[in-house]
């Protein structure tokens, strides 16, 4: 592909930083459509074809170690992978980091839901939307993004959502980190961070670059210090949404 037939740069903003993207193809604009920014950069990144053909490969090998057929993507949609992969390689210098797993928030508070591929945790937060109706926000349901301060995590929106496109272009702070799994009985208790600390470790994005890999430790460690986390056990009935929140709250009702 020559420079004159790639797409238009665009710049998107996530997690409060503005990033130019210089893409291939027209698809990687209407992807990030709602995080699209007129403001000043603070990096770009950029996608060639070796970038597309890594990711081609990375999925077919992802499929052949979990036993599922090899899936033939388009050229446009692995480049929407080789960006986020871009930009998650760099945010941690920047304090962000970016997990694999599903926000909710429910009167302006998020709760991140973690686990192993195919426990449930998008049928989880479903059960939350359904029990809470307007109070409830889907933040991300895939891959969000984590800001770390000293003292406080806030979650934020990405286009990169999950098969089912769901997130919105916002901000929460982060309240409690539960990791899911499936229980006959829904049950809930609190963890301790080093209980978390494994999970944590698989699930947020672990940059090539040792110094980001430095960075996004420290970040992990941050992230154990300032939120509490939880264990659920859960069958996926409308009571687990119940369960969840008032374990989560001190049993505080939600009505």
């Amino acid at each position: 592909m020559t420079e004159n037939n790639r797409a238009i740069p665009f710049r998107i903003k996530l997690a409060d930083v503005v990033i130019r993207i210089e893409p291939m193809y027209d698809y990687m604009k209407e992807y990030c459509q709602e995080y699209i920014t007129e403001e000043q950069a603070a990096f770009a990144v950029r996608t060639e074809p070796e970038d597309i053909a890594f990711e081609r490969e990375r999925s077919r090998r992802e499929a052949e170690r979990e036993g599922s057929p090899v899936m033939e993507f388009s050229d446009a949609y692995l480049e929407t992978l080789a960006v986020y992969r871009q930009i998650a390689e760099r945010l941690p210098m920047l304090d962000t980091l970016l997990f694999h797993g599903s926000v909710i928030a429910v009167d302006g508070m998020g709760y991140l839901f973690t686990a192993k591929s195919g426990t449930g945790k998008s049928t989880h937060t479903r059960l939350w939307r359904e029990r809470f109706g307007n109070r409830a926000v889907m933040v991300n349901d895939d891959k969000p993004l984590l800001k770390v301060t000293e003292d406080s995590v806030i979650a934020y929106g990405t286009p990169w959502d999950g098969k089912h496109r769901l997130s919105t272009n916002c901000s929460v702070p982060l309240k409690a980190i539960c990791i899911l799994t499936r229980s006959e009985e829904n049950h809930i208790e609190e963890i301790s961070p080093g209980e978390a600390y494994q999970m944590l470790l698989q699930q947020t994005y672990r940059p090539k670059n040792g110094a980001f890999m430095l960075q996004t430790l420290e970040l992990i460690d941050r992230v154990m210090k300032n939120i509490r986390f939880y264990r659920l056990g859960c069958n996926m009935s409308p009571e687990a949404a119940r369960v969840a929140f008032e374990g989560m709250n001190g049993d505080k009702t939600e009505d």
